[in-house]
């Protein structure tokens, strides 16, 4: 089970407490972009085997949206960070890297 720490309120919380939102830091397409650009936001993206960035929200709580950064393969959470960063934090990358040395962000 996934247990994350909720970087708001601080509470440690597990997945059945929270709301899952899909990927985080996606470039959103909508009205007036072009189609192949929302049929890649909508359909065309990886699935990743290995960390992951996550929208989460804390709906049994504080009720905030906030992200996470996980492995999808071993279920290990990296850390958690507001919802309103727009790229992982440094200690984030620090995190991942120390337990995955070859790891990189893009």
């Amino acid at each position: 089970m996934l247990t994350f720490q909720c970087p708001y309120c601080g509470v440690r919380a597990c997945e059945t407490e929270l709301a899952a939102g899909g990927e985080a830091h996606l470039k959103r397409f909508g009205p007036g972009s072009s189609d192949d650009d929302f049929e890649g936001y909508l359909f065309l993206r990886p699935n990743v085997k290995g960390v992951h960035f996550e929208r989460w929200r804390h709906a049994m709580g504080c009720g905030k949206w906030f992200l996470a950064a996980r492995c999808t393969a071993t279920l290990e959470v990296f850390g958690t960070y507001p919802a309103q960063t727009t790229e992982p934090p440094a200690d984030i990358i620090a995190a991942i890297k120390t337990r995955r040395p070859d790891w990189s962000l893009t």
